[in-house]
């Protein structure tokens, strides 16, 4: 469907995502190329006291840092954002993988690599009209890196208290491990699992259990947390101790912990 990215999961989860339209696209675009020229005209403000010295070798370095502020900007806004740049994030935009893993850094430099030739002859006309024709609004730099720019929904936030619940997270004390979570699983992942747990009630035990199971596998992958963190922790507490931190960065207020006395 056009305008939608529809991932299957192997664990069989069906999801889509709103992908970003050519309007939108270009309104990034002009927010980003406005941040490349700030940058590009502060640096050449710098090099202009080369000038002093030798006229020629401050035009070169200006032509220069030019060229590597456009493509440096794109590759370390997107890795380091985790797929956004100043005008996606004002615009609500992100670059994903189009299958739906996580961001690679070799996509990050192939989709801006390309960008020169998305650009040609001028105004980004092929990359536009790759964009109008490809079923995933896709850009050449987007075919060849195998990514999509999705919009970010609107979405109302569940009530994690009543979803989770308030009781001891284990995963809550190794705050560098959690870091390290949230920095490895996608916000696409990580909805996922939230998704999961808000329709539990609707799996067939074993599909629930296959599911879980699967979840749970992934994220002790992305992050191996100490086994005596984790030990005696089913499949499912697993992927509502993952949520909990992913979604929420401090503990609900009624949480116990482990001194505090049960009553």
């Amino acid at each position: 469907m056009r305008g939608r990215l529809e991932i299957r999961t192997p664990e069989g989860i069906a999801f889509a995502l709103p992908l970003a339209g050519p309007v939108a696209r270009v309104l990034a675009l002009a927010i980003d190329t406005a941040c490349v020229f700030a940058a590009s005209i502060a640096t050449g403000m710098l090099l202009g006291f080369l000038g002093l010295v030798s006229a020629d070798m401050a035009q070169a370095l200006g032509t220069l840092s030019f060229f590597v502020i456009q493509m440096g900007y794109g590759m370390t806004a997107e890795w380091l954002w985790r797929g956004q740049t100043v005008g996606k994030r004002m615009l609500k935009l992100r670059v994903v993988d189009a299958s739906g893993l996580s961001l690679r850094l070799h996509q990050v430099v192939i989709r801006n690599l390309l960008r020169f030739v998305d650009a040609l002859p001028m105004f980004y006309a092929v990359g536009g009209a790759a964009v109008l024709c490809s079923r995933h609004c896709q850009r050449l730099g987007d075919f060849a890196a195998n990514t999509v720019v999705i919009r970010l929904p609107k979405v109302s936030e569940p009530d994690l208290d009543r979803l989770i619940g308030g009781k001891f997270n284990s995963l809550r004390s190794h705050p560098h491990l959690v870091a390290r979570l949230r920095q490895e699983v996608s916000p696409e992942e990580a909805a996922v699992a939230l998704q999961a747990l808000m329709r539990r009630e609707e799996m067939v035990d074993q599909s629930r259990v296959e599911l879980f199971g699967a979840l749970a596998d992934h994220f002790r992958e992305a992050v191996a947390f100490p086994p005596e963190c984790v030990e005696g922790i089913g499949d499912e507490q697993y992927v509502r101790n993952a949520v909990d931190v992913l979604y929420r960065t401090k503990p609900p207020a009624r949480a116990k912990t482990e001194e505090e006395p049960i009553s």
